[in-house]
């Protein structure tokens, strides 16, 4: 009765969380790898200006736009130093609370119900929930031998319908990294469509070498580019909920008149956490990145192996494979009985879109030697249940 049809239904995130509980209430110690969660230390210069910031009234009353300025002119600087670009941090900044509330009201915010929503067939979970929440209609991209979805594959009568492209990269949970040629071919696309790219960018400090690419920083970018950027992530302050926007300032200003009637931003101490963060030297990220590639290498040596053999990831903090041959179940069922049997936790591909079935995600949140018990224990129950 009191739900609309537009409210997701519970998925398969629940599915697994009540088979860790389970695993847990049995007596099994659990190896969460199933949550993108880093278990990094926050910077000490964040929660030294959260601790500043608790002494200080000024932080108590709610935060209206003008009190977000001095976060976003930290924001603009920050991009500049990144992409030798500079924004408006009055019209093309805006702050989230949390870059996952900032896509779901954008989407509401830019594209009326019905319209199409251009978005890969392996995403990360929350765009499914956001897209119907905002009443789109999803087309999946397939993705080509590079992770990268195939523009070329979208009908254009598809195309004339959609309103925004979605996309992540580097990506959660393949792993794959979009480099400038594939940019500037999806600012083409957008432009021939009269799209909204929307480019969901937390994981641009977990390139292993190189640089990420910021679209909103090629040619053409500005006109038609939000880029959603997160501190959880590369300063790991996920639980403090601190994200801004960046771009398109027509976009940005309906994203802004949408979230006004509903939240008042986020407290003006966590705010100056995330100046402190993006003031940070790059060198300091750059050691943090190093550690994702050794757990990555680490994790993948051990599962190679018990057989399982994997690609390689150039960035990010996740191992992303189809399932071994020989097993007898599918994605959701090995792990749940995974977990259940040995208390390893990982992510069934089907909870990241049609084209994750079949398909698993590790989260490398664990230090080295707990990543190797992890593949020993996978490894046991693979030779336990191979052609069951």
């Amino acid at each position: 009765m009191f739900r609309s049809s537009r409210t997701p239904q519970p998925g398969v995130f629940l599915q697994m969380d009540a088979a860790k509980a389970a695993a847990r209430a049995s007596g099994l110690r659990v190896i969460d790898l199933s949550i993108g969660a880093s278990d990094l230390p926050p910077p000490p210069e964040a929660l030294q200006a959260l601790r500043e910031s608790i002494d200080d009234p000024g932080t108590y009353g709610y935060c209206l736009k003008s009190g977000t300025l001095p976060f976003l002119e930290s924001a603009a600087r920050w991009y500049a130093r990144r992409y030798g670009l500079e924004l408006d941090p009055k019209r093309e900044a805006l702050s989230l609370i949390g870059s996952q509330e900032g896509l779901a009201h954008l989407l509401m915010a830019v594209a009326d119900p019905g319209a199409v929503l251009l978005m890969p067939e392996v995403a990360y979970p929350v765009y499914f929930g956001a897209a119907k929440v905002a009443g789109l209609e999803i087309f999946p991209i397939p993705l080509g031998p590079d992770r990268l979805p195939v523009l070329s594959a979208i009908p254009a009568e598809t195309a004339a319908r959609a309103k925004v492209l979605l996309l992540n990269y580097p990506n959660n949970p393949t792993s794959a990294v979009a480099g400038e040629g594939f940019w500037l071919e999806a600012l083409a696309f957008a432009k021939r469509h009269e799209l909204l790219l929307v480019h969901d960018n937390p994981y641009l400090d977990q390139v292993y070498a190189g640089k990420a690419v910021s679209p909103l920083a090629l040619p053409g970018g500005r006109e038609r580019v939000v880029e959603l950027f997160s501190l959880s992530k590369s300063f790991h302050l996920a639980g403090f909920r601190l994200g801004f926007a960046l771009g398109n300032a027509e976009a940005l200003a309906s994203l802004e008149a949408l979230k006004g009637p509903i939240d008042f931003n986020q407290y003006l101490g966590i705010q100056r956490m995330g100046i402190a963060c993006l003031e940070l030297p790059e060198e300091r990220l750059r050691q943090e990145t190093l550690v994702w590639k050794a757990r990555a290498g680490a994790m993948a040596d051990a599962l190679e192996a018990i057989g399982w053999h994997f690609e390689r990831p150039r960035a990010c903090m996740y191992l992303w494979d189809r399932l071994p041959a020989g097993l007898a179940m599918d994605d959701l069922e090995f792990c749940q009985r995974l977990v259940a049997e040995t208390g390893v936790a990982l992510n069934p591909g089907r909870s990241f879109g049609p084209g994750g079935v079949g398909h698993v995600r590790f989260a490398l949140v664990q230090p080295e030697p707990v990543l190797r018990e992890a593949a020993g224990l996978i490894g046991e129950f693979i030779r336990r249940h191979a052609r069951d």
